[in-house]
Formats: structure tokens, C-alpha cells, sequence
């Protein structure tokens, strides 16, 4: 059936006449007839990026509240996205302390990072793809742009990291370049013998259930717990291998760009873009680490942590002011990039919620309180400028537990939630 005909085409039709399983982006086409009279039915998307060394409050906060604010110097590149912008002044995740420990925590929330019996509980985005991750070829996206390791923002419910993609190129690939025959055979066998050793495993690890204190028994049902897990994600893996990937809009990026902040920012937020414009998934995490980084742009010339700790000296401020600054132009222009897509009547930015923030409040004092929070998209009736003051200032979960249920969870919780956050309604 000609996608041109007035009729409306079901996905199921679409993909029986191409004869394959197909991965799909969101077409107007496949929308039901009753949804064009209103919204489109496009799916909506969350994603969410932590830079870790703070950001200068000075900086980041505007003046005023509600639309009426006055920009501040980082907001005033994200102008163009005004009515579609709300930032949040005074949130913070109560009990995560530990200066730069609390990276791993922005997500989860979970208290206490830096104590040496720290464990960490389930991230916003895996909260959520336990809901929706099954809809799409990757149930989530852990990216990450630091000059080494691959620590991202990702946690199972188990606590255990979900390492981050560093390379765009080979995320490129991952996402649309088919395998022949053979090498689709040769990964589905790979996924299938992975099923088998942890099946192996997990009965040889029943045979002691009984034998083990309650303590260790209790382990060994969480061990249990995250085999499952690992199961069904190679289970779904493996339906996913067997579908054509869907055709990229845009060329290969370089395959050894050059490893600077702001060059790598732009490649992965033009990656981030297409991975929701394909809808290969809907749930992506960008952990930003400037530290160990001298950004290439007029006046930097000390590495980012280093300016971090600029104990008040103008000179040190100002060049730190240069390289956070360039991060929202950067975001700016990714906000951009989304909003240039359109899904019928609105735009890809318009269902998709852009979180952005830090763990820290003031790298300077190593400060893990009101944090620099800003969620722009996602078709929120947004407010501009919330500003919240102890002691009534909810915690930043009540921010998350907005997104799940915009996203269509039902839940009423998540980490230290007391409820959803108050002036920020869904559109």
C-alpha cells in the first residue's frame, strides 16, 4: 500500500509488506486517523546530560521568576527556546554528598556516594526502560565525553554501571550499519551462547541455595535478579539482530575525530539526534566530564578542574566562565538540531524532554546542594523560571517523577520523591 494514500496504514501491514522486520522511525502515516484531527501520535523520548564540575551559580541562575526572568550569561544562547525552558533554582537529591562522588548519583539519587558502603540503586532513564525500552532496537543509550574511562549515568536496578559509548563512529555503526548473513548469524550465535553460560551458571549457583545463610541467600536471589535481566536483554537483543536497521539522514561521522570537549559534544549531541529521529531508542544519558580537558576556545588555557578550583581569582573565574559558557551553545545548538525534525504538527524536540544539570552546585566549595537543573521540549507547559527556598524546596526526584509519568509510566515515586514538581504541568 503507497504511503502517499489517504487511508491510514497500520505498522503492522507496512512491515508485512515489506517482508522483513523493519526498524522504523515515526511516520505520520502510521498514526491512527483519530490522532491527526489532534497531536500525532510521535512517541516521546527523554534525555538526560550531567556535565560533573558544576557550574558557576553566578552564571547559571537568572534573575527573576516565572516567563518574566532576565537570561543569565549560560542561558541566554538557549533564548530562541524560551517558552519551551523551565530551570530550577534550589533542587537538590537530600543525603548525596561527596563533591565529585555524587556523579554516579545524579540519576539515582541515592544517598551517601562517597561512604565506603555506597551501593547504588537504579538510574531515571533504566527506571524508564523498564517501562518502554522494549518499544525500540536499544531499551536505552549511556554515552559518555570524557578524556578516559567510560562512566556514565546509567545504573540497573541492581545498582551496576551500564558503561558509556565514547566513539561516535562506532555508535554509527551499531545503529545503522546491517551485517552481512554470516556476521548476523555469527552475533545472534554469540547472544544465544551467552544465554547458555548464564543458564549454566545460574543452575550450578541454585545447587547452593539451600546450603547458604540467610544473608548469602539473599545475595544470591539479587545475583538471580540481574541474570534475568541480562537474559531478557540478550532474548530481545537478539529479535532486534534479525530486523534491518533503518537508513541513516546524515553521513558517518569521522572515524577517529579529534579528542577535544567541545568537538566531541557536538558529534555526540548530532548522534543523540538521529538515534531519536530513527527512534532506535527513546531513553539516552550523556555523562559530560570537562576535567581533564583544556577546551579549545580564546582565553582557555588551564585545564577545566583545575579552574574548578579557582578559589574567587577573577582571572580563573573568567576563564572558567568561557568554557561553561560554550556548553550551552553547544546545547543550544542541539536543541536546535531537534527542533529542525518534524514528526507531523510538532517538532522532535516537542516530544522529547532535554534535562540538563550538574551534581554539583559549586565545584569551588564542593558543594552537592541547590543544583543548576534546567529541562527544556518534552511538550511540558513549561514556567520559566521555578525558584524553590528551604525549607519547602522539594528534592529533584519530584522533577523525575514528572518525566516518568510524561513519558506514561504510572508511578508516583522515584528515590527520594515526595510527589511530582509543583509548577511544572504536562502541555
Amino acid at each position: 500500500m503507497p504511503l502517499s494514500t489517504p487511508t491510514t496504514v497500520s505498522r503492522r501491514a507496512l512491515l508485512r509488506a515489506c517482508g522483513v522486520g523493519v526498524a522504523l522511525p515515526w511516520l505520520e502515516a502510521l498514526a491512527p486517523r483519530r490522532a491527526k484531527a489532534a497531536e500525532p501520535r510521535a512517541p516521546l523520548r527523554l534525555v538526560a546530560i550531567e556535565t560533573t564540575m558544576g557550574l558557576l551559580p553566578q552564571c547559571f541562575f537568572p534573575e527573576g521568576i516565572g516567563h518574566d526572568y532576565t537570561p543569565s550569561p549560560y542561558l541566554a544562547p538557549l533564548e530562541p527556546f524560551r517558552n519551551r525552558l523551565t530551570i530550577c533554582s534550589g533542587l537538590s537529591h537530600p543525603d548525596v554528598d561527596g563533591g565529585h562522588a555524587a556523579d554516579i548519583a545524579f540519576l539515582t539519587g541515592a544517598p551517601h556516594p562517597a561512604s565506603g558502603s555506597f551501593r547504588n540503586t537504579v538510574s531515571l532513564d533504566q527506571f524508564a526502560a523498564e517501562g518502554i525500552g522494549t518499544e525500540t532496537r536499544l531499551p536505552s543509550l549511556p554515552l559518555t565525553v570524557a578524556a578516559q574511562g567510560t562512566t556514565s549515568l546509567s545504573f540497573t536496578r541492581d545498582g551496576v554501571l551500564l558503561p558509556g559509548e565514547r566513539s561516535p563512529a562506532r555508535l554509527y555503526r551499531q545503529m545503522f550499519l546491517q551485517g552481512t548473513p554470516q556476521e548476523t548469524g555469527e552475533k545472534i550465535e554469540a547472544l544465544r551462547t551467552g544465554r547458555s553460560v548464564l543458564d549454566f551458571v545460574a543452575t550450578g549457583a541454585r545447587r547452593l541455595d539451600k546450603t547458604l545463610p540467610a544473608g548469602d541467600r539473599e545475595r544470591l536471589d539479587q545475583y538471580f535478579t540481574s541474570v534475568r535481566e541480562l537474559e531478557d536483554r540478550l532474548q530481545r537483543a537478539e529479535v532486534w539482530e534479525k530486523r534491518r536497521r533503518p537508513r541513516p539522514k546524515a553521513p558517518p561521522p569521522p572515524e577517529n575525530p579529534e579528542q577535544e570537549l567541545f568537538t566531541l559534544l557536538r558529534l555526540m549531541g548530532q548522534m543523540i539526534r538521529l538515534a531519536l529521529e530513527s527512534d532506535t531508542t527513546r531513553l539516552v544519558t550523556l555523562f559530560v566530564n570537562p576535567a581533564q580537558w583544556v577546551p579549545r576556545t580564546p582565553g582557555v588555557v588551564h585545564e577545566t578542574h583545575a579552574l574548578t578550583h579557582h578559589g574567587n581569582r577573577p582571572e580563573m573565574i573568567a576563564e572558567l566562565k568561557r568554557v561553561e559558557e560554550m556548553q550551552f551553545v553547544i546545547l543550544g545548538e542541539f536543541l536546535a538540531g531537534l527542533d529542525g525534525v518534524r514528526e507531523g504538527t510538532v517538532s522532535l524536540l516537542d516530544r522529547t524532554m532535554v534535562l540538563h544539570g550538574s551534581c554539583m552546585g559549586n565545584a569551588n566549595a564542593h558543594s552537592n546542594s541547590h543544583l543548576p537543573v534546567l529541562v527544556a521540549g518534552g511538550g511540558f507547559r513549561h514556567a520559566g523560571h521555578l525558584v524553590f527556598a528551604e525549607p519547602d524546596a522539594p528534592p529533584l526526584a519530584n522533577l523525575y517523577v514528572s518525566m516518568l509519568q510524561r513519558l506514561g509510566l504510572e508511578t508516583e515515586a522515584f528515590a527520594s520523591s515526595t510527589g511530582t514538581l509543583r509548577g511544572l504541568e504536562a502541555a
